[in-house]
């Protein structure tokens, strides 16, 4: 996740602009890469040292930005005549004997005894440090990639601080409510203004009883997906440099997309797909059922399932990641708007991010990395006694 202090952006009142790399880039960011390129061999501090350097046409914000980048990407080794650790294993214990002997002194006899020259001893000491551990040549780097990765950084930097999200989309809007779902995050959907539009409202993790950074983590896993979309436009309402600004982004924003959207979600639904299904070979599992309207609002249940003999006796089966309690309140509210009376709920116990009592309400079955079939079974089977 990208530093708050290298979240570049322009402040205009209560409106945040994020300050995007695009074309006019080029040029210094080309020299940068290729300070990377010139430091191969080198200690990794003295690539750091060349990269804050500033570069002719360069804006401050932005050159920390790519610089971040650049050296999350280096690749670096080890360089040294001796592993490190037996270099400090054999000095180490040869001043502990005689501590009182000139440290120049202890390496030149560890030196003659391993048969090296004393520099190379004395490099070998600390060659495994993060800052001094050599620069490898890093991999081609397209300008226009790079500029890319560098926004959708940035752009997750600023979701990773939201209060608030508002999302409407168009156009292959399940695919972004069904990553929202797999990675946990407290949201609504509501119909658009068109046919195959949504509106998603989603907690930020500055909403949260717990700020985790996970949460801000899957937040920021959204933005790329958002391209996917026909068209969209997400609205924020983020803390940067202690303010609480509105951040805005919309389909062409220089945003480097995620790969296509699977068609199947989390591990934790596809487990439950297949140990139900061996459980419970009786039963017909049916994933990604049609949206339920309710109240204004649209629902998408992960599963449907009924027996076999029986489709009539159908129930759907909804994960819930994170939750408060009055998150799941809501949205216990809104089912019940919805007029589903055979509904269970699978509730994470690990992403529990609120204080307080569980609502009351029926069918609600709490698991940890895994669902058991055995225990969906029973709350049917208890509910259909009633």
């Amino acid at each position: 996740m990208l530093p708050a202090n290298l979240i570049c952006c322009e402040l205009r009142g209560h409106v945040a602009l994020p300050r995007f790399l695009g074309e006019a880039d080029r040029p210094w960011m080309r020299q940068l890469v290729d300070e990377c390129d010139r430091a191969a061999g080198r200690p990794i501090r003295e690539l750091e040292a060349r990269l804050r350097e500033p570069v002719p046409g360069a804006p401050c914000d932005k050159q920390r930005l790519v610089a971040h980048i650049l050296l999350g990407v280096s690749r670096s080794r080890v360089g040294s005549a001796v592993p490190p650790r037996e270099a400090r294993a054999a000095v180490f214990a040869a001043a502990a004997r005689k501590p009182v002997r000139p440290r120049r002194a202890i390496i030149a006899a560890c030196a003659a005894e391993g048969g090296i020259e004393p520099v190379a001893l004395a490099a070998a000491l600390f060659a495994d440090l993060p800052g001094e551990r050599l620069a490898m040549p890093p991999a081609l780097l397209d300008l226009g990639e790079l500029a890319l990765r560098s926004n959708l950084l940035l752009a997750q930097a600023l979701m990773s601080r939201a209060f608030t999200v508002k999302i409407s989309l168009e156009g292959n809007t399940r695919a972004v409510v069904r990553h929202a779902a797999l990675r946990g995050l407290l949201c609504s959907v509501s119909h658009g203004d068109t046919g195959d539009g949504a509106q998603l409202e989603v907690s930020g993790p500055f909403a949260l009883f717990r700020r985790t950074l996970l949460y801000g983590r899957a937040l920021g896993s959204l933005v790329p997906v958002l391209a996917w979309t026909r068209r969209f436009r997400l609205e924020a309402e983020c803390e940067v440099r202690r303010r609480t600004v509105t951040v805005a982004l919309a389909t062409g924003d220089p945003i480097f997309p995620s790969p296509e959207p699977r068609r199947f979600d989390s591990q934790v639904e596809e487990r439950f797909a297949r140990d139900f299904g061996r459980a419970a070979p009786e039963w017909t599992i049916i994933r990604e059922p049609e949206p339920l309207a309710a109240g204004g609002h649209l629902i998408f249940p992960d599963f449907a399932i009924h027996p076999r003999s029986d489709p009539a006796r159908r129930w759907l089966l909804e994960i819930v990641g994170f939750w408060t309690p009055e998150y799941l309140s809501q949205k216990l509210q809104r089912l019940r708007e919805a007029r589903i009376p055979n509904l269970v709920l699978c509730l994470d116990e690990e992403r529990n991010v609120g204080e307080g009592d569980l609502p009351e309400a029926s069918k609600v079955i709490r698991y940890r990395r895994r669902i058991d079939p055995g225990a969906v079974l029973a709350a049917l089977a208890k509910a259909g006694s009633r």
